[in-house]
């Protein structure tokens, strides 16, 4: 199991973070600018505009997600047998922003499945050697704080996408597909900055150009196994946020003011994400789990318990909440676990199983809110996530 640090401060004075790594960090912003404009109206779009299910939504998130996880293995490979990671991570940019026209333009929902594909294509080729150049760029004793820099712009990215979408929702008077175009600007300066802004360090020569293969798996290392059957035990716990902003429409709130569940959660995420990045630096990481599991436990209670658009909004802030306790915990503990010549394709296999996970609880979910509703969906998240929360306390870490 994940070894328990003592929770005592690290002492040592704190190095500043690389100019690159708030470059990496003002990416992500950029790019979740326009992510999230989109995400935040796309669920709304699908059954209100074009018609799909609740089980298409599910679907549809699932398989996006699982996408972008299987270009993570080959795109983080491919960065550790060339020693070269940032071009490759700009191309996935670059598709990402390529695929923003296609969403206004959609007039099916096999066309949106098109374009959430190539989107999500473009996020999976940059995911893993984006957070691998992270731990390239980093002091080992800083790798929680640059994780949870990148995290904490990327999540204000996402929180300012949606509050764009609502104040051009007004402003355009409900015209989805007009607001969907303003996508198109954030996604294009995210690419510039990539490509102006930040600077891969040298490489030297390793010792072989590693492959994804058996071999690559023991390598690995089973501390890098544990860390990843944890976090993909996790993920089935938690399904897309696609979900949440369906239920807040559910309970009564205007198509127009939406996105203001996202813009809850990525606040929350966003003030959170730094913090908490920093702490696990510093602290026992496997409190720092716990506490995240409990936050997503209180965040589908009050979910599946919500009868009106506040308590969805409260939901969706304890849901940033538990993000900003996890996810940067998780990309430093892979970082940590993984050689040093193996981080591309460590992150890249990381991704791939949490992809897998999220497509299987996305699915379920959908499934689950058209068979019994809502509130079951949330409370099954709940359940899944104690018995995660009591399984972790059952193992004894070494």
């Amino acid at each position: 199991m994940v070894p328990v640090r003592p929770p005592v401060p690290d002492a040592r004075p704190r190095r500043a973070l690389p100019g690159s790594i708030w470059a990496l960090g003002l990416v992500s912003l950029s790019m979740d600018v326009s992510s999230e404009l989109v995400h935040s109206l796309l669920p709304v779009f699908l059954t209100t505009v074009l018609g799909a299910s609740m089980l298409t939504v599910g679907l549809l998130e699932g398989v996006a997600e699982a996408t972008a996880a299987v270009a993570k293995v080959v795109s983080g490979t491919l960065s550790d047998r060339l020693r070269r990671r940032k071009w490759i991570a700009a191309a996935g940019y670059a598709l990402a922003a390529l695929s923003k026209p296609l969403f206004p333009l959609a007039g099916s929902v096999s066309w949106v499945f098109a374009a959430r594909f190539l989107d999500r294509l473009g996020k999976g080729i940059r995911g893993a050697p984006r957070d691998a150049l992270v731990a390239d760029l980093t002091p080992p004793d800083r790798l929680g704080a640059a994780y949870g820099l990148r995290q904490a712009l990327d999540s204000l990215g996402a929180l300012l996408g949606p509050l764009l979408a609502v104040a051009l929702m007004v402003w355009l008077h409900g015209d989805v597909r007009a607001v969907l175009w303003a996508a198109l600007p954030p996604a294009a300066l995210a690419v510039a900055l990539i490509v102006l802004a930040v600077r891969e360090p040298a490489r030297t020569a390793g010792p072989g150009r590693p492959r994804l293969s058996l071999a690559t798996a023991r390598d690995l290392g089973g501390h890098y196994w544990r860390v990843v059957a944890l976090a993909s035990v996790f993920t089935l716990a938690r399904f897309s946020e696609a979900f949440l902003v369906l239920r807040a429409h559910d309970v009564g709130l205007a198509i127009s003011r939406v996105p203001l569940v996202m813009i809850a959660m990525n606040a929350v995420y966003a003030a959170g994400a730094y913090p908490a990045g920093a702490a696990a630096d510093r602290f026992g990481r496997r409190g720092l789990l716990l506490q995240g599991i409990a936050l997503l436990v209180a965040a589908d209670l009050t979910l599946a318990l919500a009868t009106a658009p506040g308590a969805v909004l409260a939901g969706a802030g304890l849901w940033g909440l538990h993000m900003a306790f996890t996810q940067g915990l998780f990309a430093k503990l892979v970082a940590d676990a993984a050689p040093d010549r193996l981080r591309g394709a460590a992150f890249g296999v990381f991704h791939l199983a949490s992809g897998a996970a999220l497509l299987l609880a996305s699915v379920l979910a959908g499934a689950l809110w058209e068979a019994v509703g809502p509130s079951a969906t949330f409370a099954a998240s709940a359940a899944f996530a104690a018995l995660t929360g009591l399984g972790l306390l059952a193992l004894r870490s070494r």
